[in-house]
């Protein structure tokens, strides 16, 4: 059937207000539409809808209500959804072992994508810990920010479980936090800096578009940490990205260093954007003005912002002291670069532990 698009968080709101909420009993739930999927961060389009789309929203119950009323809900909701909800069909084919679940029509009840859940248990999941009781430092290095975007983008719906309250903790890293993670950020830049340059004066062009491509990413995920914002991942760096207002002079400077085909221009462009990026930091106050100037890279002739010194500065600006104390490696998204970690909650909460011992209270 032919239809307009309509995103998925107005799809979501719609259908708990028009098909959900009217059939449900009476008991205390919330219901959102967070966690994973382009239209959770706004970045759906009419491309999202060739597969695991359609009408969906959680549902969240406390545990006693959902051991009482989970799956009565659950089948009373398969019986008396509606087949299509803004033309679009509720059914769900099972998550397939790709991980797809395709839309159905057929007879008999509704595969709907209302999922029902106890909230710490979604939360746990998701997280690898329930916000209800605290956030540790260690909760927050050992979560991917797109994990933390998941959870704090989308929209809630209705709210009688402190589900608002939980994203509000998850808003944004505390202060202390926020400087090592930028200072982490900064790190990462002053350590690859210089070999554009090294890499082309061998003849390697293609190394050095690889290293110019890393800076790039670098770069745009340190001001979407910059203006607090967490930084998705690769599918819609770009697209978060663009929402930034620094991104209107950046974007042209970045694009201009990744199609260079020669290491020279490669690094004006990169030195242009190191130079904006640093002006950006001035900008925020949290360090004393540190000249955003580039320079030559020691006796070497290439240009370098030399970003350690924007790394020293943030950890020193650092009050905390267990904070301050932390080895420059960062949250798992800047020491790790594997999806099938990243994805796996108990996975990267060890390989945090390994590298962040000692840290489970600080900046909580």
């Amino acid at each position: 059937m032919a239809h307009d698009f309509v995103p998925g968080l107005e799809l979501a709101e719609r259908f708990y207000w028009e098909a959900v909420a009217p059939v449900l009993p009476q008991v205390a739930h919330s219901a959102a539409l967070i966690g994973g999927g382009s239209e959770v961060l706004g970045f759906d389009t009419e491309r999202s809808t060739d597969h695991n789309w359609g009408p969906r929203l959680q549902l969240f119950l406390s545990g006693p209500d959902l051991e009482r009323h989970g799956d009565a809900i659950t089948g009373l909701l398969a019986e008396q959804l509606p087949r299509t909800f803004l033309g679009y069909p509720t059914n769900l084919q099972p998550i397939a072992a790709d991980g797809t679940r395709q839309m159905r029509m057929t007879s008999g009840e509704v595969h709907h994508g209302v999922v029902v859940a106890e909230l710490g248990d979604w939360l746990r999941g998701q997280l690898g810990f329930d916000p209800r009781a605290g956030v540790t430092a260690f909760d927050w290095l050992a979560t991917p920010t797109q994990v933390f975007a998941e959870v704090t983008g989308g929209a809630v719906y209705h709210d009688e479980l402190g589900l608002e309250l939980v994203r509000e903790r998850l808003a944004w890293y505390p202060d202390d936090l926020w400087r090592y993670l930028l200072a982490c950020q900064w790190q990462r830049i002053s350590q690859e800096e210089a070999f554009t340059g090294r890499c082309g004066e061998v003849g390697d062009e293609l190394g050095s578009a690889v290293v110019a491509g890393r800076l790039v990413r670098d770069l745009m995920r340190l001001c979407l940490l910059a203006q607090r914002c967490y930084p998705p991942y690769s599918k819609w760096l770009g697209s978060a990205f663009a929402q930034l207002p620094v991104s209107k002079d950046l974007t042209p400077v970045l694009t201009a260093a990744l199609a260079a085909t020669n290491w020279r221009d490669r690094e004006r462009h990169l030195a242009t954007a190191y130079e904006t990026v640093a002006a950006m930091h001035n900008d925020l106050g949290l360090t004393d003005t540190i000249d955003p100037s580039t320079r030559p890279y020691h006796e070497r002739p290439f240009q370098v912002l030399h970003a350690e010194r924007f790394a020293h500065a943030l950890r020193e600006s650092i009050s905390d002291d267990a904070v301050r104390g932390l080895p420059l490696v960062g949250n798992v998204d800047q020491f790790l670069d594997n999806t099938d970690v990243l994805c796996h909650h108990e996975r990267r909460r060890a390989a945090a532990r390994a590298l962040h011992m000692g840290c489970g209270s600080a900046g909580g």
